[in-house]
């Protein structure tokens, strides 16, 4: 396939944190140890995506190549965990990404015996009750930190077919715009973004939308680029996809970024991400940004196509929605929450707001935690192709 030439400004290469993937085994809702665990990650500079708990090892290794992890960490207290570590190991070599640690503990469940048969099988560590927490973290630092064995990057010339390809190839321009200058000529894929306040629904939204999107076609694909706050030189925690229930999926590829210090919702890597996204033959890219404040403007038209505001009933007196510069630039407001009190009101008030600028933008009611809700619904509608 004939490749173009891609115009980027010259950066010098970053350093980036190390980056793990946490989460909690199918049939297991303990996970109490594994966010003291992750928060003390992110303490020490250590960027993680926490995938949450009750997941299958399926949606672990999806997990972690489209994150392009250095390594899982997995936190079992309800038993299974030899299998079930063994089968995360065998489907990462399986994709062609057994350079991916992997490591966990389990308090009392797991005993010594089990660790040893876990080492054997290719676990890197086992952590039991009673461990330091300096001491796990010196452990991740001084094992998943410095260089890793890479498996074969995609040439520059090559489709990106697969998500390991895909990830890799994030992961070089999210770091160095130097090395991946050449991208195959595909169709541009339609992008929206998607902002708001912490707390409005964002997440929730896109995956009732994601569920709509894959029902409607069977051979859609989609891509999500999420997005949580950090500070330069700091750790993350990189949650979204630890609600996300419909986006476990494999016609599905999502890629969390960090905003490492940037403000305005987004992060230093978000256009060159989302340049080669757009142009790896997905049916729509989704932008989801960090919970803004009142005065961000996100999206320029050179990121995203349509730009949606998702706002609850919660913003405040009519006052501050006036103070709210996105909505001037949205093309579609989401009331959300639409089942709280006050939404009524609140839903009256947008309208007026909106009625005075004259962009014939749209407002749409959801409750998106709602099963089959109409307002998502027609948001859906108006998403469509």
């Amino acid at each position: 396939m004939k490749a173009k030439q891609i115009q980027t400004q010259t950066a010098a290469p970053s350093n980036p944190p190390l980056r793990l993937l946490t989460a909690v085994p199918l049939c297991d809702g303990h996970d109490s140890a594994i966010n003291t665990i992750n928060l003390e990650l992110i303490r020490q500079g250590i960027e993680v995506i926490y995938l949450g708990y009750h997941r299958s090892a399926r949606d672990v290794v999806r997990a972690a190549i489209q994150e392009d992890v250095r390594a899982i960490g997995l936190s079992s207290y309800n038993g299974g965990h030899v299998e079930f570590f063994a089968e995360v190991i065998d489907l990462l070599a399986a994709q062609g990404a057994a350079e991916i640690g992997v490591f966990g503990g389990g308090g009392g469940t797991i005993t010594r015996a089990d660790a040893a048969r876990m080492k054997r099988n290719g676990v890197d560590a086992i952590f039991f009750a009673g461990t330091p927490l300096a001491d796990v973290v010196k452990f991740v630092k001084e094992s998943y930190a410095g260089p890793c064995q890479r498996g074969v990057r995609p040439r520059a010339q090559a489709r990106l077919t697969s998500d390991r390809q895909l990830a890799q190839a994030l992961t070089g321009v999210a770091t160095d715009p130097t090395k991946h200058k050449l991208q195959p000529a595909e169709p541009v894929t339609r992008a929206v973004g998607i902002t708001g306040p912490g707390g409005a629904g964002k997440t929730t939204l896109i995956d009732e939308l994601v569920r709509r999107f894959l029902a409607a076609d069977p051979r859609a694909r989609l891509a999500i680029l999420s997005h949580d706050p950090s500070l330069v030189g700091q750790g993350a925690l990189l949650g979204d996809r630890a609600t996300m229930i419909y986006s476990q999926n494999d016609r599905v590829f999502m890629r969390s970024l960090a905003t490492r210090g940037r403000a305005g919702g987004l992060s230093p890597a978000t256009g060159r991400c989302l340049h080669l996204l757009k142009r790896c033959g997905f049916s729509l890219v989704l932008v989801e940004t960090v919970g803004i404040g009142q005065e961000a403007l996100p999206f320029g038209r050179e990121l995203v196509d349509e730009a949606i505001l998702v706002l609850s009933p919660d913003y405040g007196s009519r006052l501050q929605l006036q103070k709210i510069v996105m909505l001037d630039a949205a093309d579609i407001v989401v009331l959300n929450k639409a089942d709280h009190p006050g939404a009524p009101t609140a839903a009256a008030e947008i309208a007026q707001r909106l009625a005075l600028n004259p962009r014939g933008q749209k407002q749409v009611v959801t409750a998106a935690k709602r099963h089959q809700d109409a307002g998502v619904n027609e948001l859906f509608e108006l998403l469509r192709p």
